[in-house]
């Protein structure tokens, strides 16, 4: 009953940040787009037709086509496919690596802390997309070199985060009275500080989601992410470049696109950062 009220309280908070709910069921969308991509797809989105060669949006083709005569609706759609799968694994990346570093260097302290603030706080010295785009250039251009890039570069603020919330919580009663019965370091991290923990942790990762969306858009523009042929929303804007006076389509749907997905991202941030913390969240 009590996890039910919870749920319903956290529904009726989320009802009323009407930005937090347009987010919300903007994120689900590119969710469901990326699930569903293969079969909403008119077109073949590699396949060229040199008949229809920049052709403007119409009711054959909604978005227009490109230099080559691929349909631009067909290749948004795989483009947003590409966005999703990099924003979710990077983050889970980051995740996996962070957060047991930030728990160690929070409630153990002392060496611990020393090595992992060091390693942190150097690579913080480099702006994100700094970094994720060396790490791409070392690493080579694809895909999955892309997610791996972005997912590391995710990591120092992670840690962060997580190591702030071990110091607090390592300091409350509930931990002190699981530590004078007996509860060993493991039990104390996993089952006491880091459920804890959790708030911060789902706040961070709606704001990593765009962060990722946006660097791979920039890696694949740059060439170190997706590889031509294959669609993807950076790519697209890209092969735009040249053609911007003459066919500005071709530049302005993926950019919405990018704009939308990350939008829906922080609104929903700023939703969930309401819900789990509703003193501190946005009214």
């Amino acid at each position: 009953m009590r996890e039910r009220g919870r749920a319903a309280d956290a529904w009726r908070r989320l009802r009323r940040n009407r930005l937090a709910l347009t987010g919300a069921v903007l994120a689900a969308l590119f969710v469901l787009i990326a699930v569903f991509s293969s079969l909403l797809t008119p077109y073949d989105p590699a396949q060229p037709d040199f008949d229809n060669v920049l052709a403007a949006p119409s009711w054959a083709h909604w978005l227009g086509t490109d230099d080559l005569g691929r349909d631009q609706l067909s290749r948004v759609l795989v483009g947003v496919t590409a966005s999703m799968q990099v924003g979710v694994l990077a983050v889970v990346l980051a995740f996996a690596v962070a957060v047991p570093l930030g728990l160690l260097a929070g409630y153990f302290g002392k060496f611990a802390d020393t090595v992992v603030s060091r390693i942190t706080d150097t690579m913080l010295a480099f702006p994100f997309l700094v970094l994720a785009v060396g790490l791409a250039a070392v690493l080579g251009p694809s895909l999955k070199n892309a997610t791996i890039a972005i997912g590391i570069s995710q990591i120092p603020a992670i840690i962060r985060i997580t190591r702030a919330e071990a110091l607090r919580l390592k300091h409350l009663d509930y931990v002190g009275a699981a530590l004078a019965n007996g509860a060993g370091n493991g039990t104390i991290l996993f089952r006491h500080i880091l459920p804890n923990a959790t708030s911060a942790l789902i706040v961070q990762a709606t704001v990593g989601v765009p962060s990722a969306i946006i660097g791979e858009a920039v890696l694949s523009f740059l060439g170190l992410g997706v590889q031509p042929p294959s669609p993807s929303l950076g790519v697209m804007l890209s092969s735009a470049q040249p053609f911007i006076a003459t066919a500005p389509w071709m530049a302005v749907f993926p950019g919405l696109v990018i704009v939308l997905a990350t939008l829906a991202f922080n609104l929903l941030g700023d939703g969930v950062r309401d819900i789990l913390d509703p003193r501190g969240g946005s009214r």
